[in-house]
């Protein structure tokens, strides 16, 4: 899986996310800053998002949006894992796309 990426958002800010599999986590920071980690396991086959955690000053911003994009890009182009979408804000963001909804499993 992909370890580091950085890409410029529309309010021209740099946005480093990166998978620490380690830590078994995603995580986006913004000038070295911690934004929020989508925290996850795998098993049989799958990758279940746990938890999504958006630091308090960062919050209403879409980044914890951004953060799902990047983790089902990468489980999508590196992985041959389903997502299993265990916290409720993943669920909600499957919902919003639901082009994505073939990468899923129960």
């Amino acid at each position: 899986m992909t370890t580091e990426t950085s890409r410029s958002s529309a309010r021209g800010s740099a946005h480093e996310f990166t998978h620490e599999p380690d830590a078994s986590r995603y995580a986006m920071r913004i000038g070295g800053q911690l934004v929020g980690v989508l925290d996850y396991t795998i098993n049989a086959g799958a990758i279940s998002f746990l938890r999504s955690f958006t630091n308090p000053p960062f919050r209403g911003h879409g980044y914890a949006g951004e953060l799902v994009a990047f983790a089902v890009d990468d489980v999508e182009t590196t992985t041959d894992y389903r997502i299993v979408p265990m916290c409720w804000y993943v669920g909600d963001w499957f919902e919003a796309h639901p082009e994505r909804a073939a990468l899923l499993t129960r």
